[in-house]
Formats: C-alpha cells, structure tokens, sequence
C-alpha cells in the first residue's frame, strides 16, 4: 500500500506529523450512530461520505462498487463478506484513493475476522490518520472507530500494553478543542502503561505529544528527548519536540529541531515551509 506523509503546519504554531494514505472525502452531515472517543455530539455519517464518493467515480467503476456492497448484503457467510469488505477497501485504496471509505471497510473487514492482528491494523490506521484531520466531525468518527477496534483487540490480550496506550491515544488526539478534559483522560490511560514500564517507547511517545496538546511543555519535551534517542528517525518526535520548545518560548531549542527535522524531508514544498518557519524563529 502506498503512504503519502504530510506535514500540516497551522498558523506557524501547529505543527504536526498526519499520516494520510488518501484524500479527505468531506461528507454532508446527518446524525451518526458512532459513539465519538471523545464524547463530542458533533456527528458524521460515513455512509453519506461514500455514497459522495462512489458518485464521483466513472460509471464502470461504479458498477464494481454496487456489486461489491450488494454482494456484502447478500453473503449469509462470513468469510465471504470479509472477502467483500476487503476488495472494497482495496478499490478505495489502490484505484479511488480515497481515505474515509478504506477506512471504514478496513474496519468492518476487521471487526468480522475478529483478529487480534485485523482489529490492531485497522485501529492503528485510523489513529494514525486521526492526526491530520481538522474537521471535528471526522475527527470524532475516526476516534470512535479507532477507540472501538482498539477495545476488541483488548478483549483478545487484555495483557497488551501495546493496545492499551493505542486506546488511550484515542482520546488524546480525538478530543475537540473545547474538552480538554477528555485529552487528560486518554493520557492517564497511557500513564497506566508508562508506571508498569517507563521504557516504554510508544508510550512515553504518546504521553510526549498528548503534553504538547494539553500545554504541559516542560514534561512533554523531556519525555520526547528520550523517545528521540530511542527513535532519531522519528520525524514526528523531530517536529513535535520543535513545536513544543517553541510554545515554551525556547526558540534556540526549537530552531534546532526543526533544522533537525528539515533534513529529514524530501518533500521540497515541506522542506520550505520548515525553512520559513524557523526563518521567523531568528
């Protein structure tokens, strides 16, 4: 599968690594089932998004795409609508390119196998994603989803610290801007993890940027020194450790580790964008 990394840099002051494999396919809004991981009544309909999506697409393709949902509906076993779920989230993947409904068939796909590797893999993927998207109503489905994945995973290693911080992670980059008490809650799940193991990377990661979000700066940058020199290719570490020097007014610092992240980006549009922002830092 071919990833597409962008940076999404905000106003010279948010500056975060999305991991997006796709466009953003933005839907009309309707009232959502999902329960968002972050408590938000913001609601989004990803049926809505797809059949947005599906009318874009040239009529053959269109065809492929009714076939393929209609055979889900009729499938009685459920090998074959696992089947069904994965050739549609590999069309959306490899031929539409469109995010939102990979997402969703992946997730379908992996709820149906129920396997501690599916449910991970497609947790993981909307989390990651989850990063980069602004609107709150995606934002909250993406969570919700990555939040429900994450808790059946659990149920099949409940010993998995792995999955545990994935799920508090949840919270932490879910959370709409006005909770900043759901932020706290996903960090906690994640300290849970880090009191048992402090050396454990992904967590103190996690809690590293969920301090970045939550303006808890100082613990937040000396957390991510540490995954840095566990990790040095960790771009995302690189540009968080930048921004989170920067909003603690430590500038010197702060140029250091987006020069350190410049070298590490290919992209000469990203490339230029670090560039003048550490040109304002000076």
């Amino acid at each position: 599968m071919k990833k597409q990394q962008i940076i999404v840099i905000s106003g010279g002051i948010i500056l975060l690594l999305g991991i997006y494999f796709f466009g953003q396919t933005v839907p009309s809004k309707k009232p959502a089932a999902a329960t968002p991981a972050a408590g938000t009544s913001q609601s989004f309909d990803i049926q809505l998004a797809i059949q947005g999506a599906t009318a874009k697409l040239p009529e053959h393709q269109q065809t492929y795409v009714s076939g393929l949902t209609q055979s889900v509906v009729r499938g009685d076993v459920k090998e074959q609508q696992i089947k069904a779920f994965r050739q549609l989230a590999a069309f959306w993947s490899d031929s539409a390119r469109a995010f939102l409904p990979f997402a969703y068939y992946t997730a379908e796909a992996a709820k149906l196998e129920n396997s501690e590797k599916s449910l991970t893999f497609a947790a993981q993927l909307l989390l990651d994603n989850l990063r980069g998207i602004e609107q709150p109503e995606v934002k909250s489905w993406l969570a919700g989803q990555s939040k429900e994945l994450f808790e059946k995973a659990i149920v099949l290693n409940p010993n998995s610290d792995s999955l545990k911080v994935g799920l508090g992670s949840t919270f932490i980059f879910g959370a709409p801007a006005d909770n900043p008490q759901a932020v706290m809650q996903g960090i906690q799940q994640v300290l849970e993890v880090s009191r048992r193991d402090s050396t454990n990377v992904y967590a103190q990661k996690m809690l590293g940027i969920g301090g970045i979000l939550s303006g808890q700066y100082d613990k937040a940058v000396e957390r991510l020194e540490k995954v840095a020199k566990s990790e040095p290719e960790d771009l995302e570490v690189m540009l968080m450790l930048a921004e989170g020097y920067e909003r603690s007014g430590q500038k010197a610092k702060a140029i250091e580790w987006y020069e350190h992240a410049a070298e590490h980006i290919s992209n000469p549009a990203l490339k230029a964008e670090l560039t003048k922002r550490i040109q304002q830092l000076k």
